[in-house]
């Protein structure tokens, strides 16, 4: 080490060299976001695939430049502020992702097992965050098909499948029921909600909501994000679905749970340091992106009720940003379907049948084109020109994501 009376300090930038990585041949980061904005605008596999916006990337550059670790972030710490008194509750913490902040929320929850977490067969955290709630809280899953094929209800699904915590040694205690808005894209009912809050309340078990799109329900019903989120103990909001940040979700819930969730944020790896730029992009979403959520809904609306004119078998009715086809009935199938839409020249249209996802960055001609298609290969079908392979109907794929 040079003595103090010798050592000035860190070099000026100026004469720093800079470090020089090695170019992979096929790798070079050539890109051109206006090409992005172009695909993704014709793109209907999810409402995660929007890119930022240039507010996005100027909120980025202009975010604070603390230690979240420290919480010593001023972006992050007034965000969260922000969303306590946006919600009504105590406290709330920025996070990587939804999976993430599921897993955190019922990890806080979940203290002494054994004990089970009641939930909805199709929900996020049962199919798409990899077995996480065995994994992280060693839970067993009470995985229900809701008997009216929408939606769980307390009187039908939830009740008679509890397992109370009687004695008997050979099940493990419901402590929390998980419940999930939108799901598959129908809204939740609020009134079937506030009855299966109301029976948890009364038996002690935590209800904990997956919200990545409760923006959406706000959206449609005009209901305040507040009187949504009051029922629950916990519930995680996605600030990536729908409303278009380049990461992040917010766990929301009372001040003791949330410092337990920051520190199994911690062990799981997830604390972050400089989060201001990524929540500031967050913020940005959230303002300017909301009021937009309802136009996805009306786009998505119109695509189904074109559809259905033209004959198209719709598995459930549109609610909010997705519809769900069975092309059965006019002799297509999705897998048909969805490779013509490939195919298309010069700008492909990228869909995942049955399901179609609307987001704020979808173009309106390109929903349009996507019934066209539909129409052609209808009219194709019905001149012998084309054999189409006939779909089922059934309904799989990715909704979860």
């Amino acid at each position: 080490m040079p003595s103090s009376a010798s050592y000035l300090g860190p070099t000026p930038a100026s004469s720093t060299p800079r470090f020089k990585l090695p170019e992979v041949s096929g790798h070079r980061d050539v890109h051109d976001n206006d090409a992005k904005l172009l695909s993704i605008s014709r793109d209907f596999r999810s409402d995660t695939l929007t890119i930022p916006t240039d507010s996005m990337m100027e909120a980025m550059k202009l975010a604070s430049r603390g230690d979240d670790v420290y919480q010593e972030d001023e972006t992050t710490t007034s965000f969260q502020a922000s969303i306590n008194a946006l919600t009504g509750k105590e406290a709330s913490l920025f996070v990587v992702s939804g999976t993430m902040s599921n897993q955190l929320a019922l990890r806080s929850h979940l203290m002494q097992p054994p004990y089970s977490v009641l939930l909805d067969v199709r929900s996020h955290v049962n199919k798409y965050e990899a077995g996480g709630l065995a994994f992280h809280s060693g839970a067993t899953s009470i995985a229900l098909t809701p008997s009216n094929g929408k939606y769980l209800r307390w009187e039908e699904d939830v009740l008679p499948n509890l397992v109370e915590d009687d004695g008997d040694v050979h099940f493990a205690p419901t402590r929390v029921v998980s419940l999930e808005n939108t799901l598959a894209g129908n809204i939740f009912p609020q009134e079937e909600i506030l009855k299966i809050s109301t029976g948890c309340k009364e038996r002690g078990i935590i209800l904990h909501l997956d919200g990545a799109r409760l923006w959406n329900v706000a959206a449609q019903t005009g209901m305040s994000m507040e009187e949504l989120c009051e029922p629950f103990d916990t519930v995680s909001l996605c600030l990536s679905k729908g409303l278009g940040a380049p990461v992040g979700s917010i766990l929301i819930g009372p001040q003791s749970i949330i410092r337990k969730a920051t520190h199994f944020r911690k062990l799981f790896g997830g604390g972050l340091r400089q989060t201001g730029p990524v929540v500031a992009a967050a913020r940005v979403a959230l303002e300017e992106h909301f009021y937009k959520l309802k136009g996805t809904h009306e786009l998505a609306k119109w695509m189904e009720g074109e559809l259905r004119e033209l004959g198209v078998g719709m598995l459930q009715e549109v609610e909010t940003n997705m519809l769900w086809l069975d092309p059965s009935p006019i002799g297509l199938s999705n897998a048909a379907i969805n490779a013509r839409l490939k195919a298309l020249h010069p700008t492909p249209i990228k869909a995942g049948l049955p399901r179609v996802v609307i987001h704020h960055q979808t173009d309106p001609a390109a929903a349009r084109e996507l019934v066209e298609v539909i129409k052609e290969m209808k009219r194709e079908r019905e001149s012998g020109k084309r054999g189409e392979v006939v779909g089922n109907g059934e309904k799989k794929g990715t909704y979860g994501r």
